[in-house]
């Protein structure tokens, strides 16, 4: 399998890496300490066609693929986690909609969705839980052509923003278990969908994140994605194509860490001689280097293997798996080399800890990865 980037990904590389530096970089921070969502920012990655990388042409899309756009997601975690977070939680929604949407659903939502002009947001995770999709208490009920959508969703992503033009939400609609579920397109200013408060979070924190709620929410027929009682199916799906995004994150996020930490440790002079010559700071960069190889490697991997058309669960959870852990570590390295620096909120080292943790918990937890690679190995039932 030859993971090497073409030379039109090169390209992209380059151009988001441009992006990020000349217009990110510069303000971000200041996002981060007022919590705004950065509107022009995400204005301007909408014209660039970002937000659209990889669904289809026909819809709108660049036609790039998981393979294209985790080079992007890459290269945006490198400058501001929470920018590529904003674009990764689009992409969720557009994904279902891509997959299971008929034709008229996806001229209606995916092509503006992919062209940028509105923003995407997806609901499975409840105030009762998270992990444990099957057990959602947010119910829809027949009425005529259409359905009644009651309940509430938290920890939603790319609501309450300017730029929001829709969530897709999985609701109970049957009384089995197996088939309890179905998903639903429900656009912004729809008559009973509200937008909560706003939740302040440690990482992510230009990225718009509420809770939402469904008060006797009247959609039409047009409103149900796909089949009824495929809710969890498409869900899951969805959650396993975030998973490679989310890895795409963490190694853009460890490889900031890295290059900080070795800057700082070839300028810092402590006894006579840069910090990076002592060996206890120069096996902590060598081992960030390794794992962030190891992961970028897993990455390409499924990605690779999703945009092949082959089973690509496995390799997808292992990619978040190691790749957020290894994040998580970079960031804690990162700033343990810094020293006193570390901890202040003038380097921008000090907030990767936090943008690091939230990778680690969303799309399933380390521990939910563990359990269910130990299923797909075989390992355990």
């Amino acid at each position: 399998m030859d993971l090497s980037l073409s030379a039109e990904q090169e390209l992209l590389r380059a151009t988001v890496r441009e992006f990020a530096r000349e217009r990110i970089a510069p303000v971000i921070t200041g996002f981060l300490e007022r919590e705004e969502f950065p509107l022009e920012i995400v204005r301007d990655l909408g014209k660039l066609g970002m937000l659209g990388i990889p669904f289809p042409e026909a819809w709108g899309g660049g036609g790039g693929g998981m393979a294209t756009f985790v080079v992007c997601l890459e290269e945006l975690a490198r400058v501001s986690p929470s920018v590529a977070a904003i674009v990764f939680a689009h992409s969720s929604p557009a994904t279902l909609i891509s997959l299971f949407g008929s034709d008229r659903q996806k001229q209606q939502w995916l092509v503006p969705l992919a062209s940028g002009r509105i923003l995407g947001a997806i609901g499975l995770t409840e105030p009762s839980g998270g992990s444990d999709a099957a057990a959602l208490r947010t119910r829809a009920t027949p009425e005529g052509e259409g359905w009644v959508l009651s309940g509430g969703k938290t920890f939603i992503t790319n609501t309450g923003t300017p730029l929001s033009g829709l969530i897709v939400a999985a609701a109970a609609t049957e009384d089995t278990e197996r088939d309890r579920l179905s998903s639903f397109i429900i656009p912004e200013g729809t008559p009973g969908y509200v937008t909560g408060r706003k939740l302040n979070k440690i990482g992510w924190r230009a990225a718009e994140t509420r809770e939402v709620s469904f008060q006797d929410c009247h959609l039409d027929e047009l409103a149900l994605l796909g089949r009824r009682g495929e809710g969890l199916r498409q869900m899951l799906t969805a959650v396993t194509y975030g998973r490679i995004c989310v890895a795409a994150l963490a190694v853009g996020l460890a490889t900031a860490c890295y290059e900080l930490a070795r800057g700082y440790a070839g300028d810092r002079i402590a006894f006579g001689r840069p910090v990076a010559a002592n060996q206890g700071i120069a096996f902590k960069l060598v081992d960030m280097a390794v794992s962030i190889e190891a992961a970028r490697l897993l990455m390409h991997k499924a990605a690779a293997l999703c945009d092949a058309g082959r089973p690509f669960r496995i390799e997808a959870s292992m990619a978040k798996l190691f790749a957020t852990e290894a994040a998580f570590e970079a960031a804690r390295q990162a700033i343990q080399i810094h020293g006193a620096y570390g901890v202040s909120l003038e380097y921008p080292v000090s907030w990767l800890l936090g943008e690091a943790k939230v990778l680690e918990i969303i799309e399933g937890t380390s521990e939910v990865q563990r359990m269910l690679l130990s299923r797909l190995l075989q390992i355990s039932d």
